[in-house]
């Protein structure tokens, strides 16, 4: 599909929202209204259980809900005692981990082979990057992205499945389309699977500003790890750009940072104009529990003091 197709499709999905919604609930049912957590409340009715049924006795949940049929699916648990999916008859993949930003409570995610759950997956992306390029044009001399992305610290549950960031999934997962996907960004490989945020986010902004004039994009998969890294520039700047000169990583110093009024007195220009010719778009999720930081992203765009 083009670009346009795409952002047709993705907005003929958004009309009528509501019975959209309530057929996607009915083909999850569907194929999982046998699983063993939803039993409790489903049992006594007849299969399939239809939408209105479901949103009347199965009360709203939380992860805390699914804690121990997830820790029995870590273990290599897959079944209750009489042979129910835990959670999905559908394959389960890997597990992804939460770092819990928002609650302060690491999760581990379950990752299910669901063929529906890929094609929303697709669309969504498809959409995400269609939407862009119609916003911000690509430009031939700047098609590079500065990513703070991190696919490290892969280890693996009691039951022999992958855990990991959802950032490292197309790393990990034979996916053929993992060097397309890192063609891309303009930091290499090595920098995504390191194991050391604090060195991987430094490593990120190193080649971002080595690679300056190639830059058209910044992403973070969360507000909170874009400021991080952007915290990061503005108190190792000096660090950085003797880095890049000297073309050797040195250890330790701080740097002072961006602001200051003999800093300021010399010029006004958003730190985005600053640090990459042209400027660069900027994507990063800034809803939900990062709401927070969104005053502090629209910050990369508000005017700073430079040299």
């Amino acid at each position: 599909m083009t670009d346009v197709d795409v952002i047709e499709k993705l907005e003929d999905s958004f009309r009528d929202a509501t019975r959209r919604q309530l057929e996607t609930l009915s083909t999850i049912l569907e194929r999982n209204g046998g699983v063993s957590y939803l039993q409790p409340y489903l049992r006594g009715y007849n299969a399939p259980v239809d939408a209105a049924t479901f949103r009347s006795v199965v009360p709203l949940s939380c992860y805390d809900d699914y804690a121990d049929h997830i820790s029995k699916l870590s273990d290599g648990v897959l079944e209750d005692d009489h042979g129910q999916p835990l959670l999905s008859v559908d394959p389960l993949l890997c597990f992804f981990y939460s770092s819990g930003t928002s609650s302060m409570k690491p999760k581990l995610i379950p990752c299910f082979d669901s063929k529906p759950g890929r094609a929303v997956s697709s669309l969504a992306h498809q959409g995400s990057a269609a939407i862009l390029k119609r916003s911000f044009p690509p430009r031939s001399s700047a098609n590079k992205v500065l990513g703070f992305l991190y696919a490290g610290n892969l280890t693996h549950t009691k039951g022999g499945f992958m855990a990991m960031a959802a950032t490292a999934f197309p790393l990990y997962s034979n996916n053929p389309n993992a060097s397309r996907f890192l063609s891309g960004y303009v930091s290499p490989k090595e920098v995504f699977l390191g194991t050391d945020v604090n060195q991987q986010m430094y490593c990120h902004l190193l080649c971002g500003l080595r690679h300056f004039d190639l830059i058209d994009g910044i992403r973070a998969p969360y507000a909170a790890g874009l400021i991080k890294a952007f915290a990061l520039l503005e108190t190792h700047w000096k660090k950085l750009s003797e880095d890049l000169e000297n073309g050797v990583l040195r250890r330790g110093g701080s740097g002072k940072r961006f602001r200051g009024p003999r800093v300021q007195s010399r010029g006004r220009k958003t730190i985005i104009e600053i640090l990459f010719k042209g400027g660069a778009n900027v994507k990063s999720v800034t809803t939900g529990s990062m709401v927070q930081y969104w005053g502090r992203v629209r910050l990369l765009w508000w005017c700073v003091g430079y040299e």
